[in-house]
């Protein structure tokens, strides 16, 4: 029997708007140590490679240093924090779960591949309901790897028992389309996530304006099963 072919999804800004939630752990960590809150609007230049880097850039913006021992503790702090309301802002993008059914019925499975940790990851999904609608689920620290290495996006496809030959990735930024050139698998990016650059300039495969055209995308760069 072959392996079904995959679509594996991004999660910040890419799935989903979670820039609310991020921002607003934090702006609660800026601000206990004495600086200003930063404008969510600030989250297309600060989220997307991870907390720790969040933390890091946030202080930057702020025009504080931070060393090293201040920042894990500052990052333990956020993942407590956060995992406290991960989602009470947040939500999917419109098209998603009518996508998901699109690809459904043309035999496609999913995966998320995210470098946000793997339990504030399922805590989102479920918040939204479509925990069970994905095969495999990968956050940072599932793996060995994270992106932008390619291992994290080829082992979420191998844990989804899918095809690597007949996957694409959905990304919204420069570490998605990094991770899927160097795994050798197509990337379809939307232009309304968290990135430093339009997403045009970094050559995706195909950018999509709106999940309507996802399915449309994807039989044009996955055979369909």
């Amino acid at each position: 029997m072959s392996l079904p072919p995959i679509v594996v999804f991004d999660l910040d800004g890419t799935l989903a708007e979670t820039a609310p939630d991020i921002m607003h752990t934090l702006n609660v960590i800026l601000q206990q140590e004495g600086l200003a809150a930063l404008p969510v609007e600030r989250a297309r230049e600060l989220v997307g490679a991870g907390a720790r880097a969040l933390i890091e850039r946030g202080f930057k913006a702020s025009g504080r240093p931070l060393d090293a021992q201040t920042l894990e503790r500052l990052f333990e702090q956020f993942l407590e924090i956060y995992a406290g309301a991960v989602a009470p802002n947040s939500y999917l993008h419109d098209g998603v779960v009518e996508a998901l059914d699109a690809l459904t019925a043309d035999g496609f499975v999913f995966g998320v591949c995210t470098n946000k940790p793997i339990l504030h990851t399922r805590l989102i999904l479920d918040a939204f309901g479509v925990t069970n609608r994905f095969a495999a689920i990968a956050g940072r620290d599932s793996y060995a790897f994270f992106k932008p290495d390619p291992r994290h996006l080829t082992m979420t496809i191998a844990e989804a028992g899918a095809d690597p030959r007949r996957a694409v990735m959905i990304g919204d930024s420069r570490t998605d389309v990094a991770t899927a050139k160097a795994a050798g698998i197509p990337v379809v990016c939307v232009p309304f996530g968290y990135t430093d650059v339009p997403v045009e300039d970094l050559s995706p495969d195909r950018v999509i304006q709106h999940f309507s055209a996802l399915p449309e995308a994807v039989r044009a760069l996955v055979p369909a099963a």
